[in-house]
């Protein structure tokens, strides 16, 4: 089997050009050396079960279940999300996926078990509810899986009601939670800056009015002992140049964002906006879209 790779799917003629018999593939297949999803479709035992499930309902992985694979941010991955084609036939029910029946704009490899990412992005735009969605297309631009002028293009092929949400991209967001905490900031109406630079701290997700950091912390990033240390020596850090700051972590940026909202919003009417009369600000500003 060493002619098969995990990410492709293959047909029994493929099999048998490699000088497979029908004896062997059956061999291969009951040993479970072998996946066979559907009739006359062959699978690498590797393959992801995304994949397994795609193949096996007659279609490729799609939307948010591609990209989440990719690393791309997905705020709830759901059910396993599968395209088929638009006039397809004989589909095998399945009850945890999710199928799209979209046309595809990016004609994907014939052994391939997945949409392109193009197409994932467009579907996943659509798919998912507003902020969600802008933050998966931060998060892609930012691993530059996606170029500003695709998010351009993307965007075009979308309904008008969610073309008015393209000039809220940002590829700077390095994560999902800073997508929402820069849309909440927005949606307050603050003075804001995203990615700013203070020397001898380094830089931070937010600065709002002048003189508020906001750091979006994960488990991930911010989880053990070690972590702790050093974000509470950062904020003495910034405490020394005239800086507050609070931590909201993700999981409460992601279900309760207006407590966080009031929060922000309580500060800065508590101390108004200023500037820090230090001379270690500098903007530094990274690549990405606005």
């Amino acid at each position: 089997m060493v002619l098969m790779h995990p990410d492709r799917v293959y047909a029994h003629a493929d099999l048998r050009s490699w000088g497979l018999s029908q004896r062997r593939i059956t061999h291969l297949v009951r040993s479970g050396e072998l996946l066979r999803p559907r009739q006359g479709v062959y699978l690498h035992p590797a393959s992801s079960s995304a994949a397994t499930l795609a193949a096996h309902v007659g279609g490729l992985v799609g939307c948010t279940t591609l990209l989440a694979e990719r690393g791309v941010f997905v705020l709830d991955r759901g059910p396993v999300h599968v395209h088929v084609p638009v006039h397809a036939t004989r589909l095998r029910a399945a009850s945890s996926v999710r199928l799209h029946w979209t046309p595809l704009h990016r004609r994907p490899d014939p052994r391939a078990m997945h949409v392109d990412v193009f197409d994932a992005l467009l579907q996943a735009t659509s798919c998912q509810p507003a902020r969600a969605a802008i933050a998966t297309l931060d998060s892609a631009l930012h691993l530059g899986l996606v170029r500003a002028d695709e998010v351009d293009e993307i965007f075009h092929l979308l309904p008008l009601r969610r073309r008015a949400l393209a000039p809220l991209v940002d590829g700077r967001a390095e994560a999902g939670s800073e997508t929402f905490i820069r849309l909440l900031l927005r949606s307050l109406g603050l003075r804001f800056e995203c990615q700013v630079w203070i020397d001898g701290v380094g830089r931070v997700d937010f600065l709002v009015e002048g003189w508020l950091v906001i750091e979006c912390d994960s488990r991930a990033h911010h989880g053990g002992w070690e972590a702790q240390v050093a974000d509470r020596r950062r904020d003495l850090r910034l405490a020394e140049r005239g800086y507050a700051c609070i931590r909201p972590i993700a999981a409460d940026i992601f279900a309760d964002a207006p407590t966080i909202g009031r929060a922000v919003v309580a500060m800065v009417a508590g101390l108004g906006p200023r500037t820090v009369s230090t001379p270690d600000l500098r903007r530094r500003r990274r690549s990405g879209r606005g």
